[in-house]
């Protein structure tokens, strides 16, 4: 499979990315009200969790500030995880924290592995 794909996983990456970023945005405009979604913003927890999910998705999908909106996203998905989950019972599958331990160790990922080749920072950088 390696020998197959390889070749395109920079590519993968950006969908990968994009993807994450899109739905994770989306997970931020319920908090709006949007897709179905309650308005959470009186709750200034909540109205922080909302516009983290919803900026820093659409910086990650995009590809700008790539790096760091990713390691903040990781940082309130782990809050998330602690604060909503964990009390609930011990294990994700549990207390129905999968989705929080998920994003917050992908974002944790591509804020290592940074943006990648298809991605605005990347051409900010080749324009410099």
């Amino acid at each position: 499979m390696q020998r197959w794909l390889g070749p395109h996983a920079d590519r993968v990456f950006a969908l990968f990315r994009f993807v994450v970023g899109f739905l994770f945005a989306f997970h931020g405009a319920q908090k709006f009200g949007a897709f179905g979604g309650q308005v959470m913003t009186s709750n200034p927890l909540m109205l922080a969790a909302g516009i983290i999910e919803l900026a820093g998705g659409i910086l990650i999908a995009i590809g700008l500030l790539t790096s760091w909106a990713a390691f903040v996203a990781s940082g309130e998905m782990a809050v998330a995880y602690f604060m909503v989950h964990q009390p609930q019972g011990t294990w994700p599958i549990h207390n129905k924290g999968e989705l929080a331990a998920l994003y917050c160790f992908v974002f944790l990922y591509i804020a290592a592995r940074g943006p990648g080749r298809y991605a605005v920072d990347a051409a900010l950088r080749g324009r410099r």
